[in-house]
Protein backbone atom coordinates (compact mmCIF):
# COMPACT_ATOMS: atom_id res chain seq x y z
CA UNK A 1 0.00 0.00 0.00
CA UNK A 2 1.39 3.05 -0.74
CA UNK A 3 1.19 5.75 1.48
CA UNK A 4 2.22 8.98 -0.17
CA UNK A 5 0.45 11.75 -0.96
CA UNK A 6 0.04 12.61 -4.45
CA UNK A 7 0.35 16.52 -5.26
CA UNK A 8 -2.60 17.63 -7.09
CA UNK A 9 -1.29 20.41 -9.94
CA UNK A 10 -2.92 24.21 -9.65
CA UNK A 11 -5.10 25.42 -11.83
CA UNK A 12 -3.11 28.05 -14.27
CA UNK A 13 -4.16 30.59 -15.48
CA UNK A 14 -1.84 32.42 -18.72
CA UNK A 15 0.88 29.69 -16.88
CA UNK A 16 0.50 31.08 -13.42
CA UNK A 17 -1.24 29.26 -10.12
CA UNK A 18 -5.00 30.05 -9.81
CA UNK A 19 -6.22 28.86 -6.27
CA UNK A 20 -9.52 29.87 -4.78
CA UNK A 21 -10.47 29.87 -1.33
CA UNK A 22 -14.15 30.94 -1.08
CA UNK A 23 -14.98 34.39 -2.64
CA UNK A 24 -11.06 34.83 -3.18
CA UNK A 25 -8.52 33.89 -5.59
CA UNK A 26 -5.22 33.56 -5.51
CA UNK A 27 -2.89 34.21 -8.76
CA UNK A 28 0.22 33.39 -9.08
CA UNK A 29 3.33 31.45 -7.16
CA UNK A 30 4.33 32.14 -3.44
CA UNK A 31 7.70 31.63 -4.56
CA UNK A 32 7.70 34.91 -6.92
CA UNK A 33 8.17 38.73 -5.52
CA UNK A 34 4.47 39.18 -5.94
CA UNK A 35 0.55 37.53 -5.86
CA UNK A 36 -2.23 39.00 -6.92
CA UNK A 37 -5.51 38.23 -4.58
CA UNK A 38 -8.80 38.80 -6.03
CA UNK A 39 -11.66 39.49 -4.22
CA UNK A 40 -15.30 39.28 -5.45
CA UNK A 41 -17.47 42.15 -3.46
CA UNK A 42 -20.42 41.50 -5.34
CA UNK A 43 -22.18 38.33 -7.53
CA UNK A 44 -25.57 38.70 -9.34
CA UNK A 45 -27.20 35.13 -10.32
CA UNK A 46 -27.26 34.11 -13.83
CA UNK A 47 -28.45 31.17 -14.34
CA UNK A 48 -27.82 29.43 -11.03
CA UNK A 49 -24.52 30.40 -11.43
CA UNK A 50 -23.05 33.51 -8.99
CA UNK A 51 -21.41 35.64 -11.16
CA UNK A 52 -19.12 38.45 -9.54
CA UNK A 53 -20.02 42.11 -10.84
CA UNK A 54 -17.34 44.08 -8.12
CA UNK A 55 -14.13 42.35 -7.62
CA UNK A 56 -11.57 43.96 -5.52
CA UNK A 57 -7.38 43.31 -6.74
CA UNK A 58 -4.38 43.67 -4.71
CA UNK A 59 -0.92 42.64 -5.67
CA UNK A 60 0.82 42.06 -2.38
CA UNK A 61 4.21 41.70 -2.02
CA UNK A 62 5.42 38.29 -1.01
CA UNK A 63 8.89 38.95 0.98
CA UNK A 64 8.51 38.12 4.57
CA UNK A 65 11.04 41.16 5.58
CA UNK A 66 7.93 43.96 4.78
CA UNK A 67 5.07 44.71 7.42
CA UNK A 68 1.97 43.68 6.99
CA UNK A 69 0.62 47.05 6.41
CA UNK A 70 3.39 47.63 3.76
CA UNK A 71 2.49 44.40 1.95
CA UNK A 72 -0.19 45.67 -0.92
CA UNK A 73 1.53 47.48 -3.46
CA UNK A 74 -1.16 48.05 -6.12
CA UNK A 75 -5.01 48.00 -5.34
CA UNK A 76 -7.83 48.04 -8.11
CA UNK A 77 -11.37 47.35 -8.25
CA UNK A 78 -13.08 45.93 -11.57
CA UNK A 79 -16.80 45.27 -13.13
CA UNK A 80 -16.29 41.57 -13.36
CA UNK A 81 -13.61 38.58 -12.82
CA UNK A 82 -12.24 39.19 -16.84
CA UNK A 83 -11.00 42.52 -16.29
CA UNK A 84 -9.61 41.70 -12.93
CA UNK A 85 -7.49 38.37 -14.33
CA UNK A 86 -6.21 40.55 -17.06
CA UNK A 87 -4.46 43.40 -14.75
CA UNK A 88 -3.66 40.95 -12.47
CA UNK A 89 -1.83 39.31 -15.57
CA UNK A 90 -0.29 42.71 -16.66
CA UNK A 91 1.00 43.57 -12.95
CA UNK A 92 2.35 40.43 -12.60
CA UNK A 93 4.44 40.43 -16.03
CA UNK A 94 5.36 43.91 -15.45
CA UNK A 95 6.67 43.09 -12.14
CA UNK A 96 8.43 39.88 -13.82
CA UNK A 97 9.99 41.79 -16.36
CA UNK A 98 11.44 44.70 -14.15
CA UNK A 99 12.84 41.93 -11.99
CA UNK A 100 14.50 40.76 -14.64
CA UNK A 101 15.81 44.07 -15.81
CA UNK A 102 17.61 44.75 -12.44
CA UNK A 103 19.26 41.22 -12.77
Amino acid sequence: MNDTKKSVPFFKYKGKPLVRCGSVLYYGSMNDPYVVKIESLETRKILNLDISTLVNVEMIDTSIENENSKKIVKISQKNGLYPALDIANIWLERASSEQNFKL
